[in-house]
C-alpha cells in the first residue's frame, strides 16, 4: 500500500517478499477456539469471544501471496504460539477461464486448510488485489483478465511506485466496469459463493477478508488531498458499499459459519475516518462481521525510516476506532509491518504498533512470514525473530476471563493486565519460545490466584493458564512474566 508522496504530504495537513521460511512442523500445545460471538466493553471496543465468554486474540502472519507455502509453515507458525494466518488467494489463480475453478489450485488451498485443521492456526481467507490483476502486471493476483474492460485506456507502470498504477486510466476504467457491470458483478458474486461452498467444513476456516485494498475511480487530480478523500468516501458510501453487501451475501448463499470482514480504503492510514456504513448479515443467529484495516506508514513504505514525530500512530489510532464501536465490530488488523524492521525508526514502529492495536484491535496478521534480511521479512536467515520484530513474537493473552487486557514490556519482563469477569474460568496467555529461550518465571496477584505453566521448549511455545476461582467481578488481575 503506497500513496504518492506529496499526496500523502498534503492530505495529513487535511484531513486533520521474499521466499517462505522452511519451518519443522510441531505440534502446538493449545488449538485456538473459533470464535462463536462478540462482547461489547464499557469503553466501546468489541471483541471475538468463545463459547466461555472469553475475550480472544488473534496473532499471526499472512501467508502464501506467491503460492509459496507448505504445510510446514502451518506448523511451525502454531508452534511458535500463533494462533491467526491470513491466506491470500487470487480469483485470477482460482479461476483462470470463466467458470471453472482450477482444481490444482484448489487440491494447493485444501492442503494448506487440512494443515491448519491438524496444527492449529484459524485461517482468514483474503481475496486479495494489487492493482486490479494481472492484466495490469500484477502478476497472477487480483482480478482475471476476463474478468477486466479497460475501455482501450492506457496503462503505464510506475517502476518506482506500483501504487501510483491505480491512478492508470485502464486501472480506474476497470474498477469503474467491476462495481457497475451487471455481469461483472454477478460473475464475482458466483465465484464467492463457489469458494466459500469448496472451503466450507474447515475446522481451521475463520473466515474471509471481502476485498483487499480496495479502490476506485478518482474523478480529478489524485496529488490533491480533497479529491483523494472525496473518492475514497463516496467509493465507500456508493459503489464499495454495494460491492460488500453482494458478497456478504454470496459468501452466506454458501456458508453461515465464517465471519465476513470488511476493508476500508487504504486512505484510513493516513488518519482519514472511513465512511463505510453499516451492514446487515443474513445468516441465521447473531451477525458475524468484523473490521480489517490495515496498518501502512506511507513513508515508511517509500523507504523511510520512521519518524515518531510524525504522529503516524496516534492519528491512525484516532481514525481507526469510532467505525468499529459504532457498528459494534471486532477489528483484525489484517496488514501491518514495515519494509525493514532493523533500522532505528522502523525498530521503534514494531513496538509502538504492537502497543496500539492492543488496545483498539481483536487481533493482527504481520506482513509477512518468510525468511530474510528486510523484505517484510519476519524472521530471520536463521529463523529467529528479525532484528526490530521482537515485540511481535511477545507473550500475550490468547483468551481473557475479563477485559481491558492489557501487555507491557519492558526490555524481558512482561506484564499482563486486565480485570476479571468473576466467572472463575481461566484466561490462557501464549508464551512464544522466541521471548522467554531459557523458559519463564510466571507470578500473579490477586494472591488467590491458580497458576499452572507449560513452559517453552525448542522453538515451541508455552503456555500459562491463570484462574481466580473467588475473584469478584472488577478485579484487577497482573500478571508478570519474567525469563527464567
Amino acid at each position: 500500500m503506497r500513496l504518492p508522496r506529496t499526496a500523502v504530504a498534503l492530505l495529513i495537513a487535511a484531513a486533520l517478499a521474499l521466499p517462505a521460511a522452511p519451518a519443522r512442523a510441531h505440534a502446538p500445545s493449545r488449538a485456538p477456539t473459533f470464535p462463536t460471538g462478540t462482547a461489547t466493553a464499557p469503553d466501546g471496543r468489541t471483541d471475538l469471544t468463545d463459547a466461555a465468554g472469553r475475550r480472544l486474540q488473534l496473532r499471526g502472519f499472512n501467508l502464501d501471496k506467491y503460492a509459496e507455502a507448505t504445510e510446514q509453515d502451518l506448523g511451525s507458525i502454531a508452534a511458535q504460539g500463533f494462533t491467526l494466518v491470513r491466506l491470500p488467494v487470487s480469483w485470477a489463480r482460482l479461476e483462470p477461464t470463466r467458470g471453472r475453478l482450477d482444481p490444482a489450485e484448489l487440491r494447493r488451498l485444501h492442503r494448506l486448510l487440512d494443515a491448519a485443521d491438524r496444527s492449529g492456526p484459524l485461517v482468514l481467507i483474503d481475496l486479495h488485489q494489487d492493482v486490479y490483476g494481472p492484466y495490469f502486471g500484477g502478476g497472477d493476483r487480483g482480478i482475471p483478465p476476463w474478468a477486466t474492460r479497460d475501455d482501450g485506456l492506457p496503462f503505464e507502470p510506475d517502476p518506482d511506485d506500483w501504487f501510483a498504477g491505480y491512478f492508470q486510466p485502464g486501472v480506474q476504467a476497470a474498477f469503474r466496469h467491476l462495481y457497475d457491470d451487471p455481469d461483472l458483478r454477478a460473475w464475482q458474486a458466483d465465484f464467492y459463493t463457489r469458494l466459500a461452498r469448496e472451503l466450507r467444513g474447515h475446522r481451521s476456516l475463520l473466515g474471509y477478508d471481502l476485498f483487499n485494498e480496495p479502490f476506485g475511480p478518482v474523478d480529478g487530480d489524485p496529488a490533491d488531498p480533497e479529491v483523494l478523500a472525496r473518492a475514497a468516501a463516496e467509493l465507500e458510501q456508493g459503489r464499495l458499499a454495494a460491492m460488500y453487501r453482494r458478497l456478504i451475501a454470496a459468501v452466506r448463499r454458501a456458508d453461515t459459519r465464517a465471519w465476513l470482514f470488511v476493508e476500508p480504503t487504504v486512505l484510513v492510514g493516513q488518519g482519514v475516518p472511513t465512511r463505510l456504513p453499516g451492514f446487515t448479515d443474513p445468516r441465521p443467529g447473531a451477525p458475524r462481521l468484523g473490521y480489517a484495516p490495515h496498518f501502512y506508514d506511507t513513508a515508511v513504505e517509500s523507504g523511510a525510516d520512521w519518524d515518531p514525530a510524525g504522529g503516524f500512530v496516534e492519528r491512525y489510532t484516532a481514525a481507526i476506532t469510532a467505525y468499529p464501536t459504532a457498528r459494534r465490530l471486532p477489528v483484525l488488523v489484517g496488514e501491518w509491518g514495515p519494509p525493514n524492521s532493523r533500522t532505528p525508526g522502523n525498530t521503534l514502529l514494531v513496538r509502538r504498533q504492537v502497543e496500539a492495536m492492543d488496545g483498539f484491535a481483536g487481533g493482527w496478521t504481520l506482513w509477512y512470514w518468510c525468511r530474510g534480511n528486510g523484505g517484510y521479512c519476519a524472521l530471520d536467515p536463521a529463523g529467529r525473530p528479525a532484528p526490530g520484530q521482537e515485540p511481535a513474537f511477545g507473550p500475550y493473552p490468547v483468551a481473557t476471563a475479563g477485559t481491558g487486557a492489557r501487555t507491557a514490556s519492558d526490555g524481558a519482563r512482561h506484564t499482563v493486565r486486565w480485570n476479571a469477569d468473576g466467572t472463575g474460568r481461566s484466561t490462557e496467555l501464549a508464551l512464544p519460545a522466541a521471548a522467554f529461550p531459557t523458559g519463564v518465571r510466571v507470578t500473579a496477584q490477586p494472591s488467590g490466584a491458580l497458576v499452572e505453566v507449560e513452559q517453552p521448549s525448542g522453538d515451541r511455545a508455552g503456555h500459562a493458564r491463570i484462574r481466580l476461582p473467588h475473584a469478584r467481578p472488577g478485579t484487577p488481575v497482573t500478571v508478570v512474566l519474567e525469563p527464567r
